[in-house]
């Protein structure tokens, strides 16, 4: 399958840097072509400029700014997320991932306002690493929004058609050494049976 990895954390030396290498050599042992998007090294920038939102229902040229990013998402089978919640929700840069490309014409179809059309459906399976600093009943408390953006958002723009895995280490805040080397491993075999 062909798999587009995002990563977002801006810290290499970080727990998710290393759930992120975890992520791309599970779906590298399990024969998946990767292409391994690292939103920080590659500068994305993620905010949606004047022009841009101006431009954003005129399809195709709404695309330009992020044609790169667009090929890649169109050109995947299966997506996998790898990034930390903060606030209680995405990163900014990987939340204006999604405003600036998840756009009409991409994600959805809008041509009949009344009755959009999902155009992510293209996609089989999207999965998601999160951390988490707090514990798993503040995030419930809180609606858990990184885990509804990937679970419903995500599934509703592939017509519910696309497998969701959703893979959450909780309270970060107090992990061990073991905690976090038994969540790598679960990170790595749940790759490895990415179909």
């Amino acid at each position: 399958m062909r798999v587009l990895v995002i990563f977002c954390h801006p810290v290499e030396t970080s727990f998710n840097a290393a759930l992120h290498q975890e992520v791309l050599q599970g779906l590298r042992a399990a024969g998946h072509e990767v292409d391994d998007c690292d939103l920080y090294a590659e500068g994305f920038n993620p905010v949606l400029s004047r022009e841009e939102r101006l431009g954003y229902h005129s399809v195709p040229s709404n695309q330009l700014p992020v044609k790169r990013y667009v090929e890649r998402l169109q050109w995947a089978e299966g997506l996998v997320f790898c990034f930390p919640t903060w606030c209680m929700g995405l990163p900014a840069m990987l939340k204006g991932f999604f405003d600036r490309v998840l756009m009409p014409g991409v994600a959805f179809d809008i041509s009949d306002p009344a009755h959009v059309k999902p155009a992510l459906t293209h996609l089989k399976h999207i999965s998601a690493v999160v951390t988490y600093g707090r514990p798993r009943w503040v995030a419930w408390y809180m609606g858990d929004p990184p885990r509804r953006v990937i679970k419903r958002y995500l599934r509703l723009l592939t017509g519910g058609s696309a497998r969701i895995s959703y893979h959450p280490y909780y309270h970060m805040n107090v992990a061990t050494p073991t905690t976090l080397g038994a969540f790598k491993a679960k990170v790595r075999a749940a790759m490895e049976r990415f179909a």
